[in-house]
C-alpha cells in the first residue's frame, strides 16, 4: 500500500507531508491513520524541535473523504479528526503548517490547531460543510478559539470562499506571503524558534492551548456524535451525492 503521509526528520525538524493528490489530500481513513502515527512519532522524539505540516499537489486538504463517508460508521472519521486536532495541540513542539494550496472544511481544523500557519497569498479557504448538508462540528473546536467571532459566523454559515489576506485578518493563519517566498519565510521562522529552550517552549505551549484542551475535553465527544448524526441525514446524503457527481444539490438555485 502506497503511503499517503510521509515523515522526514532533518536537523531537528520533523516534516510531515500529506501526499494524496488524487483526492486533493482528503482525510481518508488511511491518510488520517498515517498522519496520526507520524504526529505521535514526531511528538515523542526528544531530538525534534519543530513539526512542519505541509503537502504535495495543488490542494493542502479538501476535508473529509466524502466517498468514504457514505460507507461505514461516520463516527470513525470524526473521532479520527478530533484525535488529529488533539495531537497537534498537545505536541510539545511548535507545529507549523505551510499551505501552498486551497484548504476546505476539515482541513481548516488542522490549520486552526497549529501554532503557526504560513500560507501562499494565492490560496483560498472555505468552511464548506453547510454547502453539502453537514456541519462544521469538529473544526468548530479550534476555529472558535482562533478566528474572529463575526468572521466565523459569516463564513461558517455561508460556506463562502475567502482569500489568504482575509484568513490572516480573521486569525485563521499567521502570515500570508508570496508563494515564491514561503520557503524562505519558513526558514526565518525556524531560525527564530531555534533560539528558544525546548522545555520552556513545551510548557508555554501548554499554557497557550489550555482553553483548546479544555474545549476538546468538554465538546469533543458531543461534536463527534453531532457530526455523525448530520452525515446520516437525507439532506447530507443528497448534498454529498451532488458534490461527488458535480451537480447542484436540491436546495441550491
Amino acid at each position: 500500500m502506497t503511503e499517503l503521509a510521509h515523515l522526514e526528520v532533518i536537523d531537528g525538524v520533523a516534516t510531515i507531508t500529506l501526499d494524496s493528490p488524487r483526492n486533493r489530500n482528503a482525510m481518508s481513513r488511511q491518510l488520517t491513520t498515517e498522519l496520526s502515527a507520524h504526529l505521535a512519532t514526531a511528538s515523542a522524539d526528544t531530538d525534534v524541535r519543530f513539526i512542519v505540516l505541509t503537502h504535495t499537489g495543488t490542494v493542502f486538504c479538501s476535508g473529509a473523504d466524502l466517498a468514504e463517508s457514505q460507507v461505514g460508521s461516520a463516527t470513525t472519521g470524526t473521532r479520527a479528526a478530533v484525535q488529529l486536532v488533539r495531537q497537534i495541540v498537545e505536541a510539545p513542539q511548535p507545529v507549523i503548517t505551510v499551505l501552498r494550496g486551497p484548504v476546505r472544511a476539515g482541513g481548516t481544523g488542522l490549520v486552526a490547531a497549529s501554532d503557526v500557519a504560513l500560507v501562499a497569498d494565492h490560496v483560498d479557504f472555505a468552511f464548506a460543510e453547510v454547502a453539502i448538508g453537514v456541519v462544521p462540528a469538529i473544526i468548530s473546536i479550534p476555529l472558535l478559539l482562533k478566528v474572529d467571532v463575526r468572521a466565523a459566523s459569516r463564513y461558517l454559515l455561508s460556506a463562502a470562499r475567502f482569500d489568504a489576506a482575509e484568513a490572516e485578518r480573521i486569525g485563521l493563519v499567521t502570515k500570508a506571503v508570496p508563494a515564491d517566498e514561503i520557503d524562505a519565510v519558513l526558514e526565518k521562522e525556524l531560525a527564530v524558534f531555534r533560539r528558544t529552550a525546548p522545555n520552556a517552549v513545551a510548557v508555554t505551549k501548554r499554557i497557550l492551548n489550555r482553553s483548546m484542551r479544555e474545549a476538546l475535553d468538554r465538546y469533543g465527544n458531543e461534536m463527534v456524535e453531532l457530526s455523525a448524526e448530520m452525515f446520516a441525514t437525507e439532506e447530507a446524503k443528497a448534498g454529498m451525492q451532488a458534490f461527488l457527481t458535480k451537480t447542484a444539490p436540491p436546495w441550491a438555485p
